[in-house]
């Protein structure tokens, strides 16, 4: 007999600087897992996990979706952006959440990375100490 899991799946993709957040929203109760494991075990604060589940409260969807992610590349900090971004790029497909996602900003890619390294600088802007004598 063939499959009949008609189940709803929602797919969004997420950037922050290194960061890369592969997102799946399924209908639930609106659990968070994050490669595997809870996504307050995940990330090491509530703040951060709080920060990448806005685009629900924007949009009035607590507890409506439950969240798959798979996350890499980047520290907790940019993971934590790209899942936002990616969240709110599945909430697009989910229904009709453009204008209030448009309105919080959530569809913007931060396209801030960390500037490379110059030849002749300590950093990427750091000059050497300059002596007169």
């Amino acid at each position: 007999m063939a499959n009949t899991n008609t189940e709803a799946r929602y797919y969004g993709t997420g950037r922050r600087k290194n960061a890369i957040a592969r997102v799946t929203l399924v209908p639930g109760t609106g659990k968070v897992t994050c490669n595997g494991r809870e996504g307050a075990e995940y990330f090491s604060s509530q703040s951060l996990l709080d920060f990448a589940t806005t685009p629900f409260t924007v949009t009035g969807t607590e507890g409506h979706f439950d969240v798959i992610a798979r996350l890499n590349g980047g520290g907790v900090g940019g993971q934590s952006g790209a899942l936002r971004l990616g969240i709110a790029r599945a909430l697009l497909e989910a229904g009709d959440y453009r204008g209030e996602l448009k309105k919080a900003g959530y569809l913007t890619r931060d396209a801030r990375v960390v500037e490379r390294k110059k030849y002749g600088l300590k950093k990427a802007r750091k000059r050497p100490q300059f002596s007169k004598r």
